[in-house]
């Protein structure tokens, strides 16, 4: 795994934060953010027709507006990792 630290949410005390990291290997994001409340949870399930519910598997995360130019940055490092 070819993990690449991008951003920490800089509004945060540094120990409960979102963070993003690009997984250059896989070509993938990696993001922790705010679990979503199960009402959020819901309505994401609502919103998207004929999908069904959420697996236990995956989950719903939240992530301030902030950090846009962090996922900006992983994402461009994960869409060079894949013309290499």
């Amino acid at each position: 795994m070819a993990l690449r630290f991008v951003g920490v949410d800089p509004d945060t005390d540094l120990e409960h934060c979102p963070t993003v990291w690009a997984d250059e290997q896989s070509g993938e994001l990696v993001i922790q953010g705010w679990k979503a409340s199960p009402d959020l949870r819901a309505a994401c399930e609502a919103n998207t027709p004929a999908k069904g519910p959420i697996p236990d598997s995956e989950e719903v995360i939240r992530i301030p507006a902030r950090m846009v130019p962090m996922i900006r940055e992983a994402c461009d490092a994960v869409e060079r990792s894949a013309f290499q």
